[in-house]
């Protein structure tokens, strides 16, 4: 059985990537070796005819993996919109099989995987398929980022509850400072509120890191992350 986490987030734009590396790095950090992926990955940019994605290379990076991006990230798209609709619009189409066939070679390959899934839970990949099913079919609990600004109660406790209504397993929520603190009320409380009224753990909240080198980072998953939590699931 594959052990590892799939990240899901609350909304666009909460930092499911930077996170995806927080926990590749803490997984490191406690001597499993560890590998990214990034099953879908659309708004990628052509390099010589080729998809870049962005997001899978830098899980690629985070987890000093020497596979090909191909490995990690194994569908692209060059709009920036859900996985259905971008391929749709752009005449291609998605593999599910190949997906999960790469899934498992990595999970065959390393200690642990950390997957990052496109959006949130209810994200459509295909007509009547989402990040909900994608995730069930991988096996790995969940680690669900959300937003510390105001209406992320609400956006948690949905996502939530979904989840936990779908079967699917939650290993906890990381709050994740994507942008800098307004220093609100809303920022000051959110965390507590989200403690009390969720029925998984608060694994942590990170911090928004004007220094993004490999130290830098480092320090702040092992401040910031409750490690007891993610080596629960190593």
């Amino acid at each position: 059985m594959a052990k590892g986490f799939f990240v899901t987030g609350t909304d666009t734009g909460v930092g499911k990537t930077i996170i995806a590396g927080a926990l590749i790095r803490a997984i490191h950090m406690a001597g499993f070796s560890v590998c990214g992926m990034k099953p879908v990955e659309t708004g990628c940019r052509k390099q010589g005819g080729v998809f870049v994605p962005s997001d899978g290379m830098y899980l690629k990076d985070m987890a000093r993996m020497n596979e090909k991006i191909s490995s990690i990230t194994p569908c692209c798209f060059e709009l920036p919109l859900a996985p259905m609709v971008a391929a749709e619009l752009e005449g291609g189409s998605i593999d599910l099989e190949k997906l999960k066939k790469q899934f498992r070679e990595l999970a065959d390959r390393y200690e642990a995987v950390v997957v990052e899934g496109i959006g949130g839970l209810l994200v459509p990949i295909k007509e009547g398929y989402f990040v909900a099913d994608l995730a069930a079919s991988f096996g790995l609990p969940l680690v669900i980022v959300s937003s510390p600004f105001l209406g992320t109660i609400n956006h948690t406790l949905l996502t939530v509850d979904y989840a936990l209504k779908a079967g699917l397993e939650i290993a906890g929520i990381i709050i994740n400072y994507s942008k800098p603190p307004e220093e609100t009320f809303a920022e000051k409380t959110n965390p507590n509120v989200i403690k009390k009224l969720c029925p998984v753990p608060l694994i942590g909240v990170m911090p928004y890191l004007k220094e993004m080198d490999d130290e830098s980072f480092d320090r702040a998953v092992l401040k910031n992350l409750d490690m007891s939590i993610i080596k629960k699931y190593l």
